[in-house]
């Protein structure tokens, strides 16, 4: 199956409710290399109904003092579409990381 690391709202059961119609186990791991960042919300009404200004984000520094905490969690490959449509409206992009686990798993982030 499948594995997400989230660092951000895919943690939230809310989200998760919303977008898997479940509630998704997870263990807290790790990202090296990478480094969280903001990337501004430019739709008045998604940021209106998002209550946020910008989307969290993160970007590879290649310095393995940098990390990310998050949550990786196993999904299905339906999730894992569902997953990719409800990153897209941040214009998120979907590549595969190796975390401090050493487990391959999917980040979502917005490209520079």
């Amino acid at each position: 199956m499948p594995l997400i690391f989230s660092y951000g709202t895919l943690q939230d059961e809310k989200v998760q409710l919303s977008a898997f119609g479940r509630v998704l186990n997870g263990q807290m791991d790790e990202l090296p290399g990478f480094a969280k960042s903001l990337v501004r919300i430019d739709d008045p009404d998604t940021a209106a109904s998002s209550g946020r200004t910008h989307y969290d984000n993160v970007i590879f520094t290649g310095r393995d003092e940098d990390r990310v905490s998050g949550t990786v969690f196993e999904v299905t490959e339906a999730e894992l579409s569902a997953a990719d449509e409800y990153e897209s409206d941040a214009n998120y992009r979907r590549i595969s990381v190796t975390l401090a686990s050493e487990k391959e798993a999917w980040l979502y982030l917005v490209a520079p």
